[in-house]
Formats: structure tokens, sequence, C-alpha cells
């Protein structure tokens, strides 16, 4: 004889008349006996007694395992594999991505800058990893990244050189100076900005650059061929006035082309190329601008000022054969 434990509600709850019809037919179909539930309803209520409380919703579930019925389920439950497996893909995809970022930041930070320098008195002429040909005039240097070409075509510059810049419309090239930065695809141009300079200068031989100016703010200017630009490093001033552009790199085969240029910048490029200390007495002289063409390997210093002293424009003396005073 079974114990007397009252059945908590829901088991009552099935013995209404028209429920357990309902109930009796599932179980049929399911090849289960009165005795086998029964037994189960049994089974729960025993499980109490005077010292535990009955958990309904526990007892019940267990009573649905035992039969075969299953436990209704919620979204997450019925599609946790698909929702794990979405997660994986996207957590797998944001580390691809990130790996790839933090390999691209290495492969960029580990390459170390190459820097080419002109002896004063000579000049120097370099092949780029791009293609790109550069001639250094004395006293000149260029700073670029092992890198150069991949990504990007980068480079600072100070002194005085002469471009022959590969075409690569996917990559720019880009000169930096302290006080300007040009930009090409593919052209020839001579580029001139001694930091002791009065004027940087920059003549265009073939194609087309874009000038950014650092030392005042305005829209960018653009140079075509046969056009040179001269900028004032004291107002930041720029001009673009028709040029001689094709002599403007006669400094490669040891020519001295004067072309409009202040004799302050005149009498510096003479110490770069002759090693003399020269002293300007006369303020007028530094606003004084002059045109000239020398060959260096067949004139000196004192033929280059006599020409100019020609113009009566100065006078000059040597005081020593490091010391020449202009007024």
């Amino acid at each position: 004889m079974y114990p007397t434990t009252r059945l908590p509600p829901f088991f009552v709850f099935h013995t209404d008349t028209g429920n357990m019809e309902k109930e009796e037919k599932t179980y049929q179909e399911k090849g289960i006996g009165h005795d086998r539930i029964d037994e189960e309803l049994w089974f729960a209520s025993s499980a109490a007694d005077d010292t535990h409380s009955f958990d309904m919703e526990a007892g019940f579930s267990r009573f649905q395992k035992r039969i075969g019925t299953p436990v209704k389920q919620t979204f997450l439950q019925r599609h946790r594999i698909h929702l794990f497996a979405v997660a994986s893909i996207l957590l797998l995809m944001l580390v691809s991505i990130a790996s790839y970022w933090k390999a691209e930041q290495n492969f960029e930070t580990r390459f170390a800058d190459i820097t080419v320098e002109a002896p004063l008195k000579s000049k120097t002429k370099i092949n780029l990893p791009d293609g790109t040909s550069v001639w250094l005039n004395g006293g000149s240097k260029i700073i670029y990244s092992q890198g150069f070409g991949v990504i990007e075509r980068n480079l600072r510059f100070e002194g005085e050189a002469f471009f022959e810049v590969k075409k690569n419309e996917h990559i720019p090239f880009n000169v930096t100076t302290a006080d300007l930065t040009v930009t090409v695809l593919g052209t020839k141009f001579n580029f001139r900005n001694y930091a002791e300079d009065e004027e940087a200068v920059v003549d265009l031989m073939e194609g087309k650059v874009a000038l950014e100016n650092h030392l005042k703010k305005m829209p960018s200017k653009f140079l075509v061929p046969s056009e040179k630009m001269v900028l004032n490093k004291k107002t930041g001033n720029i001009k673009i006035i028709p040029a001689e552009t094709t002599t403007a790199n006669g400094w490669t085969n040891d020519m001295l082309v004067f072309d409009d240029d202040l004799f302050p910048d005149i009498a510096r490029e003479l110490e770069r190329k002759y090693g003399m200390k020269i002293q300007i007495k006369n303020d007028r002289l530094k606003e004084e601008r002059f045109y000239g063409k020398f060959n260096i390997q067949k004139q000196g210093i004192r033929d280059v000022l006599n020409i100019l002293s020609a113009t009566q424009k100065l006078n000059y003396q040597i005081e020593s054969e490091q010391l020449i005073i202009v007024d």
C-alpha cells in the first residue's frame, strides 16, 4: 500500500477529467500505461516528507524527463549552438583584423631611416628603391625610410637636388622641407632650399607638381613645365613666374646658374662651391638680384665676382684666402 502523501496542486489539476483524457491519449501514444503514471505520481509526491518542502516545478520536470516529454526551451536554449558558432566567427574576424593592423604597424615602424649627404664642393647621385634618381648638390641631404616605395614615397630634404621621379599614380612622391612640401606623381624638377638661404626655389621641367606652403596658410599652388616658384621665407609669400627651367639643374654638370637670384643666396652658393667665406658689408646688396652662368671647373671665384662687379652694383676685395668683403 502506497503512503498517503497529499499530491501537489498540479497533480490534482491533472486529475481533471477533460485534461486527464488528453494526457492519457498522449501517454498511450507514447506507450505509457496507467501503472507507470501512478508510479511517477507517487515518486514525485513521496519525495517530500515533513522536513523537506516539495518543489513542484522541479518534480514536474523530473516527471516529464522520465516519461519522455521534452521540457519547453527558450529561444537562447534552442539556438545556443548557432549563436555560439556566429559569435566564434565574429570573434575570429575581429582577431584577424586586429592582427593584420598590428602586423602592418610593426611592418612600418621597424624600417630604419636612411640618410644620404653630399659633402661641400661635391655632388652625389643616388637611385631610390622606387626607381627615382636624385642628384644632390654639395651640402645637401635627404632622409627616407628603408620601406620607401612599398606603401609610401616620402622623404625629407635640405639643400638642393634634381629629381627624376619614377611615375606611380597610386603612391604620390612627397619631398618635405621645413618651409615647403612638393608632391608629384612622376616628373623632373629642381628644388633648392638650403636652411640658410633667403628663398626656396622650385623649377619644373616635366609633369606637374603641387606645392604646400608651411610658412603661410594658403591653398596649394601648382606648377607646369617652364615655370618657377619662389618662396620668400621671411614673408611666406609665393610667386610663380615663367623661367628657363632647363638650366636650373646646370650644377649637375658643374655649372653655376643664377636666374634673378638674390645676392645673399648667390654669396652662399659661392661659399659652398669654392670654400671661401664672403662677408656682405652693404645692406643694399641684400636686395640686389643677378643673372649669370659660370663653369666652376674653368672659372674661379675671382672670375665670377669680376663679372658680377661689372654690373656696377658691387665691389669686392680679398682680405685673405678665406675672406672676401663685398660692398
